[in-house]
């Protein structure tokens, strides 16, 4: 069993320092794939005249804009990092740094291609959203007191990179790793197979602490995400043993693969389901029946 946690002190715009060099402001914006809302991170220390750096200002919110302008204020900011641009996470970058002298906002290149089956997640693509410097990984930002390090973690986007801080040996997730769900690993953005290179790495890395987007840290990283790994493992079986077992389609999978799940969250694990479907037919354990590639109305056969 995954390790969640999903209670935690927690106030919508409270500015709480959370550890020595990060603060954190919590959006109203709950839901199914937020959990409590988007949680921006201010690195650095909180006396005035230090310098910062913000990580994913959020959606377009102006309550959210007004409470991070109030915690950072006082203080230079010098960088704005997005995680990945998908809406609860990059479109208050823009506003947010025109507000603060206009620091460059980074992250990776926004998907060129469709990144979402239409209409099944609340998280889609913040289209009009434009990093103005390109991160690939290994990057290294540094300010007053503080390191942080590009870490490239594509999976549940093609585009979502975590940032590492040197000075707590922690790692700021995103949504690859959060500590209240998995992950959404939605096709054609998402890809499983990245995502598991990507869980493989940050496990390798040997973090103390992760902090998520949205939700709580996650104080003991190894065995929870030993625990996420194999239950993502666990998924692939199943889903593989219903192929084995005669289902042909995710419609026909999904009911019995999720029955414990609110059936509302249902399409979104279509998504997951498929994503699976996707890496097993790249390993030639599955087949798409009658040839073509993976999709969800498609039907399987055991390869």
């Amino acid at each position: 069993m995954i390790p969640f946690v999903r209670n935690f002190d927690f106030a919508w715009g409270r500015r709480d320092q959370v550890s020595p060099l990060i603060q954190r402001v919590i959006c109203e914006n709950p839901g199914p794939f937020t959990f409590t809302g988007t949680g921006t991170y201010i690195v650095g220390r909180p006396e005035p005249g230090a310098e910062v750096a913000v990580i994913d200002p959020g959606p377009l919110d102006q309550a959210h804009l007004g409470a991070l302008l109030a915690a950072v204020e006082g203080r230079r900011v010098s960088h704005v990092l997005v995680t990945h641009t998908h809406r609860d996470h990059a479109p208050l970058a823009r506003p947010f740094a025109a507000a603060v002298g206009t620091p460059p906002i980074l992250a990776m290149q926004p998907p060129a291609h469709e990144t979402h089956a239409s209409g099944r997640l609340d998280e889609d693509e913040a289209e009009a959203f434009v990093p103005d410097v390109i991160l690939t990984g290994g990057e290294r930002i540094a300010g007053d007191g503080w390191t942080v390090t590009a870490m490239a973690t594509p999976g549940h986007a093609s585009n979502h990179m975590a940032f590492a801080l040197a000075e707590e040996n922690a790692l700021f997730s995103g949504d690859h790793v959060m500590g209240w769900a998995t992950s959404v690993v939605a096709p054609p953005d998402g890809d499983m197979a990245d995502y598991m290179r990507s869980l493989d790495a940050v496990i390798a890395a040997g973090f103390s602490t992760l902090w998520p987007t949205h939700g709580a840290p996650v104080t003991e990283p190894e065995p929870f995400l030993v625990a996420l790994r194999a239950h993502r493992l666990e998924r692939e079986a199943q889903v593989l043993a219903r192929v084995t077992a005669g289902d042909r389609t995710i419609g026909a999978m999904v009911p019995g693969l999720y029955a414990a799940v609110d059936p509302a969250l249902w399409p979104a694990a279509s998504l997951s389901v498929l994503a699976h479907l996707i890496k097993l037919e790249t390993e030639g354990r599955v087949a798409v029946d009658g040839g073509g590639p993976p999709v969800l109305d498609s039907a399987y056969v055991a390869g």
